[in-house]
């Protein structure tokens, strides 16, 4: 995967802030079959969900399309299930009631 810069984040919020990243049109499987932009799709959502794990975001908010094709690959499936699990599922506490 390509690096990442983006600023250091924001300090922790105190117990009433909540932090909802927002992310749409993601259109996952874009272009997958091109040898050049066959990635650009994924890394772009792998960035969304490195970038509100390290700002501690409480929720994602996925909006618009997820996937390009109404019907995705099975390869846009698994490279999605693969990022979901990485950066979503996990031990970590669910602050919201």
């Amino acid at each position: 995967t390509m690096p990442v810069v983006r600023d250091d984040p924001p300090p922790p919020p105190d117990e009433n802030t909540l932090r909802i990243f927002i992310s749409t049109d993601n259109h996952l499987g874009f272009e997958e079959k091109d040898p050049v932009r066959g990635e650009d799709s994924f890394l772009a959502v792998e960035e969304v969900l490195q970038t509100a794990n390290d700002w501690k975001a409480d929720m994602l908010l996925l909006g618009g399309d997820l996937f390009h094709e109404n019907k995705p690959s099975r390869a846009t499936m698994v490279k999605t299930m693969r990022m979901f699990r990485q950066h979503c599922m996990g031990d970590g506490e669910v602050n919201l009631e």
